[in-house]
């Protein structure tokens, strides 16, 4: 599982023209899922997740976490996160969770988020979604279930 996490002051996600979530501070996060990724993988990348001390504090050092904050959550899935660029110019998504398994996992973390986190707000697994986003910083942090100990 991989999660891309930026800091922003807002950001919302658009499909068909019309906004179906929106967030203030907090953090947009990219959410790929592997094919071998388990529900116990994406408790561990949760945690990590709101654990993460990577909001300013009063003297702009990176010391708080989205809940001391009271930071927002917008939540995207992104299946290109597992693009093997490793052969050719076409990139190949042998390593994506198959739809149904990779979309049930979407959906786990987002219920999960939404019980250790005020607000969060989600795009739609498989739409063609349009991201907007004030990246602050900017901060971007890359989390991968791989990594994770």
């Amino acid at each position: 599982m991989r999660f891309v996490i930026q800091v922003v002051e807002n950001s919302d996600v658009k499909i068909d023209g019309k906004v179906r979530g929106a967030i203030g501070r907090g953090y947009m996060v990219l959410i790929g899922v592997g094919k071998d990724d388990t529900k116990e993988a994406a408790d561990k990348m949760i945690k990590k997740l709101i654990g993460l001390r990577i909001m300013a504090d009063e003297n702009g050092k990176t010391n708080l976490s989205i809940n001391d904050m009271n930071g927002e959550l917008l939540l995207i899935s992104q299946f290109t996160l597992y693009a093997d660029t490793s052969h050719g110019n076409r990139p190949g998504f042998t390593t994506c969770g198959a739809p149904d398994m990779a979309k049930e996992l979407y959906h786990y973390i987002i219920d999960e988020c939404k019980k250790k986190v005020k607000k969060v707000e989600q795009g739609e697994f498989g739409a063609d979604m349009k991201v907007t986003l004030t990246n602050d910083g900017p901060f971007t942090i890359i989390l991968d279930s791989a990594d994770l100990k």
